[in-house]
């Protein structure tokens, strides 16, 4: 029996670093289980292979059937939870309330969102991966701008220094998870969104998951494992990813949509650089302003991804030097090596 577990384990390793879905790795452990299974009713009693995996199929069918009642605990939890969300949020199904139309007026007056864009934005749900400098200005817009369901995830607290650049934030949210100042932010700004806070760090184990829940996300974070993870997954689930960074007085973003064809963030930057090429905020120092101004543009592409309207940066990055007043735009072009998007066996 020890064998097979420890099969077992090697296959679900070996697909972590192949980055093979999560999907798949389950199916090859129940392929595993079932031939373990049926090894055990054809062959007779004594056979060595029977002796070396438990003697008796029982276990492995009691093993098998707690395994089964745990996914199903797991399924039927997930959908008590979408219920209980969905009658949280009727607004979001019903008409604009006159607050909303006139709150929402000049974004109905433009043409290219108009009413219908309007409803998009209303019905619409994107997640944003950290609520600091480039998450606080987009969160803020966002809501305002009534993008119906905003998710908010960040593991950190607010502190003294953040509060040159993370407006979201106030004095005295000082010691408070991110995520929860920026939630209580944006319900006072915009009582008609609902907003999901999650107090901690996105992960393997919770990412694809929490991504299939939001129909766009945007990724603010400041580290190359976050922004690996979530290009990661927003390929193999199919979700756009809006992805801004930034140090000292320039900064930059794009709009990832493999789906329709784009390169994704990998295919851009194939690997982390070095730490000391790529100091942190803390480390090399930030213009205040500069994170608003990316952020800002972020929520702009996302109210057009989410509306349809003009032509958001999908295979284009824009690039914005503060000091020297200068933004400019390169093409980005898809990569066939790229480990993420370049393989067709990781595709869909």
């Amino acid at each position: 029996m020890l064998l097979v577990l420890v099969i077992a384990a090697a296959l679900w390793g070996l697909g972590m670093v192949l980055g093979t879905p999560h999907r798949v790795r389950l199916g090859m452990i129940l392929m595993l289980w079932i031939g373990v299974v049926l090894l055990h009713v054809i062959l007779p009693d004594g056979h060595p292979l029977r002796l070396a995996t438990g003697e008796s199929p029982a276990l492995w069918l009691m093993l098998g059937g707690f395994v089964a009642l745990v996914l199903v605990y797991r399924k039927g939890l997930r959908a008590l939870k979408k219920r209980a969300q969905d009658k949280q949020e009727p607004e979001r199904k019903g008409l604009f309330t006159e607050a909303e139309l006139d709150r929402y007026a000049r974004h109905i007056v433009l043409r290219e969102i108009g009413g219908p864009g309007q409803k998009k934005l209303k019905e619409a749900r994107v997640l944003v991966i950290g609520a600091g400098g480039l998450g606080s200005p987009a969160l803020l817009y966002l809501a305002a701008g009534g993008v119906g369901t905003i998710g908010v995830i960040d593991g950190d607290i607010v502190e003294n220094s953040n509060l040159q650049r993370q407006v979201i934030h106030r004095d005295a949210d000082i010691g408070r998870p991110k995520a929860h100042s920026a939630a209580d932010a944006m319900r006072a700004q915009n009582p008609n969104v609902v907003v999901r806070p999650y107090h901690r760090k996105l992960t393997g184990d919770i990412a694809r998951e929490l991504f299939a829940e939001y129909d766009l996300i945007l990724d603010g974070t400041d580290n190359f494992e976050t922004r690996y993870l979530s290009n990661a997954i927003a390929h193999a689930t199919g979700k756009p990813l809006i992805s801004g960074a930034l140090s000292q007085w320039e900064g930059q973003l794009s709009v990832f949509d493999t789906a329709k064809g784009t390169p994704c963030y990998q295919c851009i930057f194939p690997e982390a650089p070095a730490a000391e090429l790529a100091p942190s905020c803390a480390e090399a120092g930030v213009l205040g302003p500069l994170p608003g101004v990316l952020g800002t543009m972020m929520a702009a592409e996302a109210v057009k991804v989410i509306t349809g309207a003009g032509a958001p940066l999908r295979g284009e990055m824009l690039i914005h030097d503060a000091l020297f007043g200068e933004t400019r735009k390169i093409g980005l072009s898809r990569r066939a090596d790229c480990p993420v998007c370049g393989t067709p066996a990781q595709d869909g």
